[in-house]
């Protein structure tokens, strides 16, 4: 985990997306315990409390469950879901812009898939 404390974006929202990112990638798995909010808190010098926030953020997409006296723990499907989410996303702040530039530019549907895959390709 990074955390950038000059950021705009507030520290409990990076703990937020840390965990997810982590939970994406594979790095955290299904059922795997994730670390604690003193454990995080401790190693990045962050306030526990907002260690707390960004975990409850990800406990509230069912994303990890808090089991009483044992911590966090990575919930099935997580992954899946968040690469959903992710997908969507990715839609709707790229796939959308670049298909309304490429009409502006009077670029074809055929031109576009072209571009996009030597896009690939390089």
């Amino acid at each position: 985990m990074k955390f950038e404390f000059n950021s705009s974006e507030p520290i409990y929202r990076q703990v937020a997306e840390q965990i997810e990112d982590a939970i994406a990638s594979g790095g955290f798995a299904e059922g795997d315990q994730i670390p604690s909010t003193t454990e995080i808190s401790k190693e990045f010098h962050i306030n526990p409390a907002t260690v707390l926030k960004g975990m409850n953020i990800v406990v509230s997409k069912n994303l990890i469950e808090k089991r009483r006296g044992l911590g966090m723990f990575v919930q099935a499907g997580a992954q899946k879901r968040i690469l959903a989410e992710k997908r969507d996303t990715f839609f709707d702040e790229f796939v959308e812009n670049l298909v309304r530039e490429a009409q502006n530019l009077d670029i074809s549907e055929d031109e576009l898939l072209t571009l996009v895959k030597r896009g690939y390709q390089q």
